[in-house]
């Protein structure tokens, strides 16, 4: 599993203003046997580094597509894969299995510590979640040719992990709660949290930071959640189309988020967190980013009114889509990027070159050990419906 994270202030607030977003990832790499824990970037037939051997590629590229060369620099991000041996030409998959904990968070601006409600919410995640990973990584030996029953617990479902996850976010909006009581302060903050395990993703949010996966195989790039903010409602009830939501005047209010003034009870606080799983492919990258990726431009006011007046005609829908950050953009920086460090460092520099209104940071995940994307993927994208053969069974006791 590997991963790369970029942070920067934005643009319009590096003099005077700070980065209120905060970003925690755990990972945890398992072999047996051969001990095969990544592919080596200097292979030992005698190729260059960078070179892939075609089954899955370096572990600091980006996934494989259909029109990749065999470019790859060195990543600046972090890799599970450096020193690592590769495994033997026997063995057409990696002998490995990873588990990545993840989380990220965007202090709401205008409070009072919105930096440190983002700071003890990834935090807090990524405590709570660390030992359901390794749990869930172990308890499948089978993957290994490993008979073992006792002591190990059985494989957890995915309804088991996404509860996980909505208590660990629980969990972190109580700590959130107790800080702010504790300084006398309002302390508000977005998450996005997760556990990739055993080829799937188990993931929950509050407020409006984003997860995607971005496919190379099929040149694609879907949004796993959806906003808990102002615009997602109008857009939702009709009110507003899609591009008026890239740059509408509302687009920084949210209607969701972890922590408040302090004076809720820390003990018994709650909040909504929505849930969901998807499976991971080799070719995919998972792409967790703050909404200063999306709201960047700082003229989206009056885009917005240029496009109303517009009568919101197609010439000026491709002024809109030209001046802000599109899905389409986010695709494109991700796949024709050489490695996972370059592709979040450019995704920050998109937000900055629309106008960086706001703090932006990015995780990016992908592991080259799983099965290949098939020709029929399951819906993953967020509100497709799951089909049936999706579905796990699920038994209900009186």
């Amino acid at each position: 599993m590997d991963y790369a994270t970029h942070y920067d202030v934005g643009d319009r607030k590096r003099d005077g203003g700070i980065n209120e977003d905060s970003v925690a990832v755990s990972v945890f790499e398992q072999g047996h046997r051969a001990g095969f824990r990544g592919y080596d970037r200097d292979d030992p037939d005698g190729d260059e580094p960078g070179e892939s051997d075609g089954d899955g590629g370096d572990g600091d590229a980006r996934p494989e597509g259909p029109d990749d060369d065999d470019t790859d620099p060195q990543s600046d991000g972090a890799d599970a894969d450096d020193g690592a041996e590769r495994a033997p030409e026997s063995s057409p998959d990696p002998d490995n299995r990873s588990a990545a904990v993840f989380a990220l968070a965007d202090g709401a601006g205008g409070h009072d510590a919105g930096d440190a409600a983002s700071y003890v919410a990834t935090t807090a995640v990524c405590e709570h979640l660390a030992d359901t990973a390794v749990s869930a990584a172990r308890s499948d030996p089978e993957g290994f040719d490993v008979a073992v029953d006792e002591p190990l617990a059985a494989p957890p479902r995915d309804a088991d992990l996404e509860s996980a996850v909505a208590e660990a976010v629980v969990a972190a909006h109580r700590e959130v709660l107790e800080y702010a009581a504790d300084a006398g302060e309002q302390a508000h903050a977005t998450v996005v949290a997760g556990i990739c395990v055993g080829g799937r993703c188990h993931y929950g949010w509050v407020g409006d930071s984003r997860a995607y996966v971005v496919n190379a195989a099929r040149d694609e790039i879907l949004p796993l959640t959806t906003d808990h903010a102002v615009v997602q409602r109008l857009r939702e009830a009709g009110e507003i189309d899609d591009v008026a939501a890239l740059v509408h005047p509302r687009g920084n209010e949210i209607t969701r988020a972890l922590g408040g003034s302090g004076r809720a009870d820390p003990e018994t606080a709650t909040v909504d967190v929505e849930t969901a799983t998807v499976p991971l492919y080799r070719e995919d990258v998972l792409l967790v980013t703050s909404d200063g990726l999306l709201d960047a431009q700082t003229e989206a006011a009056k885009l917005y009114e240029w496009y109303v007046d517009a009568g919101r005609d197609d010439e000026m829908a491709a002024v809109v889509r030209d001046r802000a950050v599109t899905d389409g953009e986010i695709r494109e920086a991700v796949l024709s990027a050489p490695s996972l460090a370059d592709a979040a460092e450019r995704l920050v520099e998109l937000a900055n070159d629309r106008g960086g209104k706001d703090n932006c940071s990015t995780v990016l995940l992908h592991d080259g050990t799983l099965p290949p994307t098939p020709e029929d993927p399951p819906a993953r994208a967020a509100g497709a419906r799951q089909s049936v053969a999706d579905r796990e069974t699920l038994v209900e006791h009186d």
